[in-house]
């Protein structure tokens, strides 16, 4: 290999990395600016919810979709076309002065979000063939992923107090566009060339029915109450659909996500672990961010600054995980990871109502870091770890939709705790004013002790589920890429 196709392809890599970052970021950047954009539009705050939910929905809804299609259609056009739809999207919300444009315009960038994240995944995977040079691109890909969710509250916060709120989504549309404009020139094409031609429709409709139904009533569970006919009905015509799903796989001659996929040592290990990972830590930065501006009193941009060492030290994590695992294989760095997740919330859980940043924020805060960047790199790779070349687009999609639905599932359910405690304490204290920041706090460690306890979960059955393989440093799916280049 020459150096300069080397240079070539980190170029590449560089291209695909800024797009991943800006659909992670795009997630939480929104989140400090909700105050600003409740009063210039006159949002009620089940109205605010949804200008995050109505991206995460669509996000997690087609990701499975996007997936298959990138396999089949081709990665970079959908690389392409994701990234175009998300851009023009963003402008849109931009533009927006009314409540249902703005929910709209996000429902759509989570769509255009879906189609290209698996796309530039999958593309990572057959761009870096060696086992090495793909756990080092896989380390970056884990760095930007891993940094974008605090970065996007440190942005949001800059933005929305120097220029307003409708900044915080004007800033993709140019991002989006170039790297669009520029991905013909610096990305090969690339498909499923084994895969069988056609696409499974119904298998399509069913589990982008069932994991948007799931999804919807997941964050809209506590507001409508999770013993709510809305709730439990929602959840079971997911379930159903998923049934449904799962039989249409077994039969289809060109199934969505062909089960054997899941034979594979690493993929299905993998995704659980990926799903408690997001259940897990997610949700942290926004109890963190909670406790910062409820609690402690912290503006937004203050509030946003304060994660600056907690995104610094995540890009170094997760470039030393892909070290590691070239040296101990996945699995031992991934447990490593969410030992210190685990380790991270239960500290978290003791920050007291008068606490300081220096004293009990940034100690934890370093720890959940480090454990965030060996944690999203290993698991990653295991996810897409003896996968056939032609089904890079499908594995990556899996990976994502597990930590996306695990994302929303945690964060329904933390925030039904943080509540419930809440509401206890407030009534203990026969609703006395004085007596809100301690109940708040204490509502905030039960959701962390429940956090450290699905990380902990997470690490258990990534011990038992993940099988490791002979070859870790160098992934079977880095063998299957070299033959079909040759």
């Amino acid at each position: 290999m020459t150096s300069q196709k080397l240079d070539r392809r980190w170029i590449a890599m560089a291209l695909l990395a800024v797009a991943q970052f800006v659909v992670v970021l795009d997630a939480s950047i929104v989140n400090v600016a909700l105050p600003s954009i409740g009063r210039g539009l006159h949002l009620s705050q089940n109205s605010l919810s949804w200008v995050v939910n109505g991206y995460v929905l669509t996000f997690g809804g087609f990701l499975l979709l996007g997936g298959r299609a990138a396999d089949l259609i081709g990665r970079r056009i959908m690389f392409i076309v994701g990234l175009a739809i998300f851009a023009l999207a963003s402008f849109a919300g931009g533009l927006a002065h009314s409540e249902g444009t703005l929910i709209a315009a996000r429902a759509v960038q989570g769509f255009g979000a879906a189609l290209l994240s698996p796309a530039a995944l999958s593309l990572v995977t057959t761009i870096f063939t060696e086992g090495a040079q793909r756990n080092k691109a896989l380390g970056i890909w884990g760095a930007v992923a891993g940094s974008g969710g605090a970065a996007g509250v440190l942005l949001g916060g800059v933005l929305t107090s120097g220029l307003g709120w409708r900044a915080v989504l004007f800033v993709n549309t140019p991002i989006g566009i170039a790297a669009a404009l520029a991905a013909p020139a610096l990305l090969p094409e690339a498909r499923g060339d084994g895969a069988t031609r056609g696409f499974d429709a119904a298998g399509a409709v069913t589990v982008t029915g069932g994991l948007s139904a799931i999804v919807y009533a997941l964050v809209e569970a506590p507001s409508a109450g999770w013993g709510s006919l809305q709730t439990i009905g929602l959840l079971a015509l997911g379930a159903v659909l998923l049934a449904a799903f799962a039989v249409i796989e077994t039969r289809s001659q060109a199934p969505l996500v062909p089960p054997r996929i899941f034979r594979v040592a690493s993929v299905a290990g993998a995704n659980v672990t990926g799903l408690l990972i997001g259940a897990s830590l997610f949700s942290m930065f926004f109890f963190i961010s909670l406790y910062m501006q409820q609690v402690l009193g912290y503006g937004a941009l203050k509030a946003g600054v304060s994660y600056l060492p907690l995104a610094g030290v995540i890009v170094l994590a997760a470039g030393g995980a892909s070290q590691l695992v070239n040296r101990l294989g996945f699995k031992p760095v991934l447990m490593s990871g969410l030992a210190l997740i685990a380790v991270a919330l239960v500290w978290f859980a003791q920050v007291p109502t008068n606490g300081s940043y220096a004293a009990d924020l940034l100690g934890p805060m370093l720890v959940a870091a480090a454990g965030l960047g060996l944690a999203f790199v290993p698991v990653t790779i295991a996810a897409m770890t003896g996968v056939r070349e032609h089904e890079a687009g499908l594995a990556s999609g899996l990976i994502n939709t597990a930590q996306q639905v695990g994302g929303a599932l945690g964060l329904a359910v933390l925030a039904t705790i943080a509540n419930s405690r809440t509401t206890s304490e407030m009534k203990a204290a026969h609703g006395a004013p004085s007596a809100l920041h301690h109940a708040l706090t204490l509502g905030f460690h039960s959701a962390f002790l429940t956090g450290a306890g699905l990380a902990l979960l997470g690490l258990v059955l990534a011990a038992v589920l993940i099988r490791t393989r002979r070859t870790e440093s160098e992934p079977a799916g880095a063998a299957v890429a070299v033959e079909s280049a040759a």
